[in-house]
């Protein structure tokens, strides 16, 4: 073991602990004067601006509070200022107006559509769609189911799906859609949050008005009923709501509101319940414009889908009667590179040969969704198929497009062929579709 070191000791302290205990008693109760550090204020040194920008902004929204608290005065309860836009806060504003334009560029592109391609997709519409129905009639409905129901006396309860409201309720969710019509940030109501957990939802929405929403109240209903509703019932609010609302917002403005555009975004948090709900619908109406089949197919570009949803959407889409709007979305899915199963190959394939003797001239949408699905799956289409569609491109042509689909088609490796040799992979699906129901 080594020794122990010695503790060094300051002759000062040395000193300190020969002080008796009267004087250190008599030091502890003087009173010791500390130098005090005088503390300026410099804030007059470093001043801090507020941004123009956001100065500009509190001066108009004090400006719009004291109109309002005007028009409270004078009793004007209705009053025109509802507007939804994103930019109406700031439209004194030039500078804040360009802030708000460059956001949502970044989440899709001002589309500018041709007039010509416009006219040559009318050719294709369906001028006689099916109806398409909203909240309302859906309600309506079912008030004159159950009266139907009453006046035969139906011993079975079970099947009234109506129910009757409490006027307190009502009163409540009428009070719910005052702030709805208004509403542009913030909470909302709790009442609102709960109508997704209600049985008969459907019902307590209609009282709520959702026509008459406005924009950020549509998102964030969206956010609510994506997230807590089943795939069945969030499919029924995006087609009976949600739907209706993007459609007349871009027949109204030629371009989608910021807030309906992020709306769409979440509704793809149910992927099933978006396809079912706003894709097939729509095309299924035969009224879907240039413009709708773009901004909803961005939303679709630019967010990560399940193969299964895409497959069976694809499939579908390739049997549904011919709209201009069919091959854009077509075109998005095949732009994806999904390792398509055989059966909806087959399907594309044979939607494309069902124009062989159509004497209409296609628009240059079509032969673009058949040259993104030549060079997508070439490999994937079999030697009789590759025939067939070589036979297609004599009689539908396109002056720049079909060079370039024969040249895919003539470099293509088919799949009999390169299943001549061994493999473990069996011919047919490769994986199993969902309920198209």
């Amino acid at each position: 073991m080594g020794k122990a070191k010695k503790i060094k000791v300051s002759k000062d302290e040395m000193s300190k602990k020969k002080i008796g205990l009267a004087e250190q008693l008599e030091n502890e109760n003087t009173l010791k004067i500390k130098e005090r550090k005088k503390i300026r204020n410099r804030t007059e040194e470093h001043e801090e601006f507020i941004d123009p920008k956001i100065s500009k902004k509190i001066l108009l929204q004090a400006r719009i509070q004291q109109q309002e608290i005007k028009e409270e005065e004078l009793g004007s309860s209705t009053s025109k200022k509802k507007s939804t836009d994103f930019q109406d806060l700031f439209s004194d504003d030039d500078e804040s107006s360009s802030d708000v334009e460059s956001i949502q560029n970044d989440y899709y592109e001002d589309i500018q559509i041709d007039p010509e391609d416009e006219r040559a997709l009318e050719m294709f519409m369906n001028k006689d769609g099916v109806p398409v129905k909203n909240l309302g009639d859906i309600i309506m409905e079912k008030l004159l189911e159950k009266k139907r129901e009453l006046e035969t006396e139906l011993s079975d309860v079970a099947s009234l799906q109506m129910q009757d409201i409490d006027p307190r309720v009502k009163a409540m969710y009428e009070g719910v859609k005052d702030v709805l019509s208004k509403y542009r940030s913030g909470k909302l109501p709790k009442a609102f949050k709960i109508i997704p957990s209600l049985r008969n939802w459907e019902q307590i929405l209609y009282i709520t008005n959702p026509l008459g929403w406005s924009a950020g109240a549509m998102y964030q209903a969206t956010r609510i009923f994506a997230s807590n509703l089943k795939e069945r019932m969030a499919q029924r609010f995006y087609n009976l709501v949600l739907l209706p609302r993007i459609r007349d917002d871009l027949a109204e403005y030629k371009r989608l509101n910021f807030h309906l555009y992020q709306a769409l975004r979440k509704a793809l948090f149910k992927p099933g319940a978006f396809m079912k709900g706003i894709i097939l619908p729509l095309l299924q109406s035969g009224t879907c414009t240039l413009r709708e089949a773009v901004i909803i197919g961005s939303v679709i570009t630019k967010n990560s889908i399940p193969i299964l949803h895409s497959s069976a959407t694809l499939l579908k889409i390739a049997e549904m009667d011919y709209n201009g709007a069919n091959s854009v979305f077509m075109r998005i899915f095949l732009d994806k590179k999904y390792a398509l199963p055989y059966r909806v190959v087959d399907g594309l394939v044979f939607h494309f040969l069902r124009f062989e003797r159509d004497r209409r001239e296609l628009p240059v949408l079509w032969h673009q969704a058949f040259l993104t699905f030549a060079q997508r799956y070439k490999s994937d289409i079999s030697s009789e198929q590759k025939e067939a569609l070589l036979e297609l491109l004599k009689k539908q042509s396109h002056h720049t497009i079909t060079p370039e689909i024969r040249r895919e088609l003539q470099a293509a490796k088919c799949r009999d062929i390169e299943l001549t040799a061994p493999t473990t992979e069996p011919i047919g699906n490769r994986v199993t579709f969902m309920d198209s129901d």
